[in-house]
């Protein structure tokens, strides 16, 4: 058996340190013929390799030199652990799964730029690999350069497999491969004007694969966004009946439900994903609004469950505290909803909608002051925000007496939008402040113009001119002794256009319920507070400033529901 041994694997049989000695040295000898195999021997017995019997062999600094090396590269990795994954030895250039792997490393650590070198070779390395190719496309997309990514995917599908009459295709192609007509879809349908060419590319992979689900889930959003619901229907209907456990499959339904305007089917395929997956956010967030936005009171309770769980999933999101609030000020439980409504715009800042209905807030809790800085940061980001201008000139009009900046508010409004009546006609109001009767008349002349059909508009414009005339006979008729009692008669006919003015009101709340006209429902009944309080019940006072507050609730629902904020 020595014998044997002595002839096969001398080493093993040899003295210390020789066995030793020529056992690590067989390590470099092996890493040489890695790199260099062409001193390669089918038998490697007796002396082919001499033994290392002696320190001072010289071979020694090869296995020296390579403990270092290997030795340098675990120092490398522990330091650098991030790049660990780049220090590939190519044992075969050639090999374009090399090229690939190496590419998905750098593509996870989001280098892409240099995961692309590595693509690329890939597909020099071997030009009819679809995968590379794909690979290419999508790293192109990652770095935004849509046209060389469609150019990457369109090679790809040139080398997809024609079909074959006859011959099943799912059996010729990997599944993966499918997806360069997904990927190459999706890239194409940002560009409103190729949504058919897309459609066209789901189409044509659920015809090779007609169980691929991927597909009829991508082109039902693509039908949503073409405005076909029902086609879309159709297409999420045909996925639920491949997998009838995806939780986003009945989430896609119940948005084609929201658009087919069938609120009572969309919240039941909500349910249905949440029942499949109770943590998804969008499920939770969008049935909690669809029920809040259904106007049942019943239903709020529910709605702030679920937005109070989504709020726990995605903490950061201001939408979810800001849904919290408005809940809350249809409860009407005010304290409940100023701390959602600040907690969104701590989050968010410039949170549109927030900032609104938070200064609505304070200005239905008789906190119009309080309003007033909200007011500002609204219209600091957003300077053309039109209810927010109507809202501050009616605060500062009314609680602070600034005529001039109430001013400045409708004619900033007037400035981005020269026929809003609204605007318009709290600009007449405004010149009446001044005594400016005149002024006033043109003003409510050029609003009528605006709105022929608004009855109240013509008659404060007859009563303005009756004024008018009044006041220009008294002061033709009129002697120097009875100057007093012209200037009392004087300020008796101002006072009698307020009460016009506040008699505007009522018929504008009557002839348009909208928000929009509510808030100069605010405006003038708030001057009848001020001015009239004698002519007034407080039970009057207190059922105006309710209806005041119900109308201006109502316009800034009207302006979440519309704007989908």
């Amino acid at each position: 058996m020595s014998n044997v041994l002595r002839f096969d694997n001398p080493a093993a049989v040899s003295p210390s340190p020789a066995r030793q000695l020529t056992f690590n040295y067989l390590l470099p000898v092996n890493a040489w013929l890695l790199l260099n195999p062409s001193e390669l021997c089918c038998d490697w017995t007796m002396g082919t390799i001499p033994l290392v019997e002696s320190l001072l062999d010289v071979r020694n600094v090869a296995t020296l030199t390579f403990f270092c090396f290997l030795g340098a590269l675990i120092v490398f990795s522990l330091r650098y652990p991030g790049d660990s994954s780049k220090t590939v030895l190519m044992v075969n250039k050639n090999n374009a799964k090399l090229w690939n792997n190496v590419g998905h490393a750098l593509e996870n650590e989001k280098n892409f730029e240099r995961a692309l070198q590595f693509f690329i070779q890939a597909t020099q390395v071997q030009p009819d690999d679809i995968g590379a190719h794909m690979n290419v496309g999508r790293t192109y997309k990652n770095l935004n350069r849509t046209k060389e990514a469609e150019e990457s995917y369109m090679i790809a599908k040139s080398l997809m497999p024609q079909i074959i009459p006859g011959k099943k295709y799912a059996a010729r192609v990997a599944p993966n491969h499918l997806n360069v007509y997904i990927n190459l879809a999706n890239l194409i349908r940002a560009n409103e004007s190729r949504l058919e060419e897309a459609d066209q590319l789901y189409r044509q992979a659920i015809s090779m694969r007609p169980d691929f689900k991927q597909a009829y889930i991508s082109r039902g959003e693509l039908l949503l966004k073409m405005n076909k619901p029902l086609k879309a229907k159709e297409a999420y209907l045909r996925a639920l009946e491949l997998d009838r456990t995806n939780a986003d499959l009945w989430y896609n339904l119940a948005i084609v439900y929201i658009e087919l305007k069938d609120p009572a089917e969309a919240l039941k395929n909500f349910n249905r994903a949440l029942e499949l997956n109770p943590t998804h956010k969008l499920a939770l967030f969008n049935s909690a609004l669809l029920m809040q936005e259904s106007g049942d009171a019943r239903l709020r309770p529910e709605a702030k469950q679920r937005l109070l769980h989504y709020v726990k999933e995605e903490p950061q999101d201001a939408n979810g505290y800001f849904n919290l609030g408005m809940l809350a000020m249809d409860d009407k439980k005010d304290m409940e909803a100023e701390a959602w409504m600040k907690k969104a715009i701590r989050l968010q800042p410039n949170f549109r909608s927030a900032l609104f209905n938070l200064a609505l807030l304070y200005s239905q809790t008789a906190k119009e002051l309080m309003a007033l800085p909200v007011l500002e940061d609204l219209l600091r980001y957003y300077p053309d925000h039109t209810k927010g201008l109507i809202l501050k000139g009616d605060i500062l009009m009314n609680q602070k007496k600034d005529i001039v900046g109430a001013k400045k508010c409708f004619e900033k409004i007037l400035e981005l939008d020269p026929n809003n009546v609204q605007g318009k006609h709290n600009l007449c109001v405004v010149y009446f402040e001044e005594r400016d009767l005149i002024k006033a008349e043109k003003c409510l002349v050029e609003t009528l113009a605006l709105a022929p059909h608004e009855e109240y508009i013509q008659r404060h414009l007859n009563i303005v001119r009756s004024k008018i005339a009044s006041l220009g006979a008294m002061e033709q008729s009129s002697l120097p002794s009875e100057g007093t009692a012209a200037a009392e008669e004087k300020k008796k006919s101002f006072q009698n256009l307020k009460e016009v003015k506040n008699e505007k009101t009522t018929t504008q709340s009557t002839v348009d319920n909208s928000k929009e006209h509510s808030k100069n429902k605010k405006l003038t009944e708030k001057n009848n507070v001020d001015k009239e309080t004698p002519k007034k019940s407080t039970k009057e006072i207190k059922d105006i400033e309710k209806k005041r507050v119900a109308a201006l609730k109502r316009l800034e629902e009207i302006e979440r529901i519309l704007n989908g904020e």
